[in-house]
């Protein structure tokens, strides 16, 4: 096999590895998302043949990574603040939507069936887990919570700090941290369902979390429209409910 022959077979090579990596829709996905999203996933991966992966972390984190060109090919946030940034940035041309609503809940693996809002207050609760408030926005609605009961500054010094919701869910569940502020989603799932023991917050106490999805300029437009489209299907909605979110009828 002479060079030329050589650097045809190594073009065909290179070819077609995009090809197949172009036939995989990327779906950047909010931390609060992450189990719910791998059913959504697999529902749509049977119906549609088309192959999906998944990329997890905060949603400010993964607007960052989109803005330094990371090529996915729909973000699936946490709220609709950062979907809006990249729209109007022109990472998207196509206007943010809201998918689900979330909610909040306290969860603790000690013995503190129905754990409330006075138990953080409590001297055998020496660390609050919550999401980073500045790039995830379940943990800006868990600051909210503890500023509408008057207990920021009162609780400043027990507050540990995730990166995401899945470092919270860490937190918690190695008793790194006596009790956290997660999402709803997180306890509903098949894994979490026996562990510890959660409350869901009171609703007046801060806004459900809307979360809101975008298209991206380097997707694969008709895929990435396929996913976008199937996750306001029935079928989807149902899937969400079952994770704890809220969702339009």
């Amino acid at each position: 096999m002479n060079l030329k022959h050589l650097y045809i077979l190594l073009a065909f090579f290179i070819a077609s590895c995009n090809t197949k990596e172009k036939e995989i829709l990327t779906i950047a996905t909010a931390a609060n998302m992450q189990f719910a999203m791998n059913e959504l996933v697999t529902a749509f991966e049977k119906t549609s043949q088309i192959k999906c992966q998944i990329v997890t972390a905060s949603s400010g984190k993964l607007t960052a990574q989109i803005k330094a060109g990371a090529p996915y090919d729909l973000f699936v946030s946490a709220d609709m603040k950062y979907p809006l940034e990249l729209f109007e940035s022109g990472f998207s041309s196509k206007t943010p939507k809201v998918y689900a609503k979330g909610h909040l809940v306290f969860w603790t693996l000690q013995d503190q069936p129905y754990p409330q809002i006075e138990l953080l207050q409590s001297e055998s609760i020496k660390h609050i887990a919550i999401a980073n408030p500045m790039t995830a926005p379940y943990g800006e609605a868990a600051m909210k919570v503890l500023e509408y009961y008057d207990l920021k500054k009162i609780l400043e010094a027990k507050l540990v700090y995730g990166e995401s919701i899945s470092q919270v869910n860490q937190f918690i569940l190695s008793k790194s941290a006596e009790i956290g502020i997660t999402a709803k989603s997180t306890v509903m799932t098949p894994e979490m369902k026996n562990k510890g023991y959660w409350t869901e917050i009171d609703s007046s106490a801060y806004s459900a979390v809307e979360q809101g999805v975008v298209i991206l300029n380097h997707s694969n437009n008709q895929d990435a429209q396929r996913f976008y489209d199937f996750l306001f299907s029935s079928e989807a909605k149902k899937i969400l409910k079952e994770f704890g979110y809220s969702v339009n009828e």
